[in-house]
């Protein structure tokens, strides 16, 4: 029942988020491989904290928090891009709700749009939007996807050579999710759920 329950709800979350293009398919296939690998390993590591009935949603929320600290250094890097540019980050972005301003900000970072058609390995945060009257637009994204990174970023090459882009454009870098679920695995045999270690750490005193 472990290995069934393990699976079945690890697939159902797995394949969520991968139609929901928060990760690949890759990260979503290894997730259901630990389910059948781990699905609850207390036996073999007992003095570990483990909140989560199941092991796989463990790893994942260790891999989210390691993602999460990528924020960090993207929010570092705007700051510095902002003190070298009089410009506004969101220049162009009136429009955009101030929540998905935010998401961006935490998860990306501007550079030249050359460098975004040059480099493979970041993904635009942004597309060219054409309004009903024809007119063009700029529009944040939230979840770029890998299969629709050509068509968005001859959108941006186009834009800019017909110069509507001036102030950089808004991209993330390409770190697969499959390399922060391999150090949560790691983390959660030695550790634990990290989530749970420090909400308990940071609740105690109250």
């Amino acid at each position: 029942m472990p290995y069934v329950l393990s699976f079945v709800i690890t697939s159902a979350l797995s394949i969520a988020l991968f139609y929901a293009g928060a990760f690949g398919g890759a990260d979503a296939k290894a997730l259901m491989c630990l389910a059948l690998a781990l699905p609850s390993p207390i036996k073999l590591i007992p003095n570990v904290n483990l909140y989560l009935p199941i092991f796989p949603f463990t790893v994942f929320s260790n891999a989210v928090l390691l993602a999460a600290v990528t924020a960090v250094y993207a929010i570092a890097r705007n700051f510095v891009w902002k003190l070298r540019n009089s410009a506004e980050l969101f220049a162009g972005f009136e429009n955009e709700s101030v929540g998905r301003k935010i998401i961006v900000l935490m998860t990306g970072y501007k550079v030249e749009p050359v460098e975004l058609e040059r480099s493979p390995h970041i993904f635009p945060l942004e597309d060219i939007s054409v309004k009903e009257n024809g007119e063009s637009q700029r529009v944040l994204l939230t979840f770029p996807k890998d299969e629709e990174r050509e068509t968005i970023v001859a959108n941006i090459a186009s834009a800019r050579k017909e110069g509507k882009i001036q102030n950089g454009v808004w991209v993330t870098p390409g770190l697969p999710m499959l390399i922060f679920i391999t150090a949560g695995l790691i983390l959660a045999l030695l550790f634990g759920d990290l989530v749970w270690i420090l909400l308990r750490i940071f609740l105690a005193p109250l």
